[in-house]
């Protein structure tokens, strides 16, 4: 298996992806990182735009080896990637697409999330070589689930991965409708100073709730 596939299905595992995005310190990572993990969450995306990502994403691969995926997000372009890529990094993600990433992380074996929302962005998606996609900004629908199950009607062979909007009261309508993964920030890791046993126990909650939504 290619590392692109390796995790593409160690996210599909999972189900759930935490974002962490703001001022944390590595020290902040590593400790809401083990706390995830205590929660059975075991992919962690790294936000571009925090501003300790690209000192973080080595220290966190280092720290956690095998137990935990860890990403960047927030990457809008090719230079963007080939840091992440440097850093560590062992997927992107993107609140966009982007041509030359596209084409950069596939060279380089690594599994890309291009941002989308219209069926004609995931298509152009797919057809660039992309499986696994992040549907966003779901927030800005009434209701994420019905629009994600109208999108697979025709999309049916894309793996998406709603992000925004997403939380404990429709996580498991997001499983039921389809989706192989969530992505979560703010309504799972709030802050630098949130507690390691409030994070593990929303991350139960939110994984209790996948579950039942996905296996019925």
């Amino acid at each position: 298996m290619d590392s692109i596939e390796a995790a593409r299905e160690k996210i599909k595992q999972s189900g759930i992806i935490a974002i962490l995005r703001g001022d944390f310190s590595v020290e902040d990572m590593i400790r809401l990182g083990e706390a995830l993990i205590a929660g059975t969450v075991t992919v962690m995306e790294v936000t571009l735009n925090s501003p300790a990502a690209l000192t973080a994403l080595p220290q966190l691969r280092d720290h956690f080896g095998d137990e935990m995926l860890v990403g960047a997000g927030t990457v809008r372009d090719v230079d963007q990637a080939r840091m992440a890529r440097e850093a560590g990094a062992q997927f992107l993600v993107s609140p966009n697409f982007d041509a030359e990433s596209v084409s950069f992380a596939r060279t380089n074996d690594l599994l890309h999330l291009p941002g989308v929302f219209t069926a004609t962005e995931a298509q152009t998606a797919f057809a660039a070589g992309c499986r696994m996609l992040k549907l966003f900004p779901m927030e800005a629908l009434a209701s994420g689930p019905a629009y994600l199950k109208a999108l697979r009607a025709p999309l049916n062979d894309i793996d998406f991965v709603p992000t925004g909007g997403v939380s404990l009261e429709n996580i498991a309508d997001y499983a039921r409708t389809g989706a192989v993964a969530v992505g979560l920030g703010s309504k799972l890791v709030l802050s630098r100073e949130q507690s390691s046993k409030d994070l593990t126990a929303r991350a139960q909650a939110l994984r209790q709730a996948w579950e039942q939504g996905k296996y019925g």
